[in-house]
């Protein structure tokens, strides 16, 4: 996994989470929703160099 593409992962799924969080305390369903297809995209990305990363070994 390059650094780069790892570390735009965990922004993503950091962001996401945050969003997520602060969406249910407030109670903005929108924003919770927004949130959790941010983390779920930082995962995609998160498995996707994974996949590359098995592939090269």
């Amino acid at each position: 996994m390059t650094a780069n593409e790892k570390a735009k992962a965990k922004t993503e799924q950091a962001t996401g989470a945050a969003k997520e969080a602060a969406g249910r305390a407030v109670g903005n369903e929108r924003l919770t929703v927004e949130g959790r297809a941010e983390r779920k995209q930082g995962d995609a990305r998160q498995a996707k160099e994974k996949i590359k990363d098995v592939g090269k070994h």
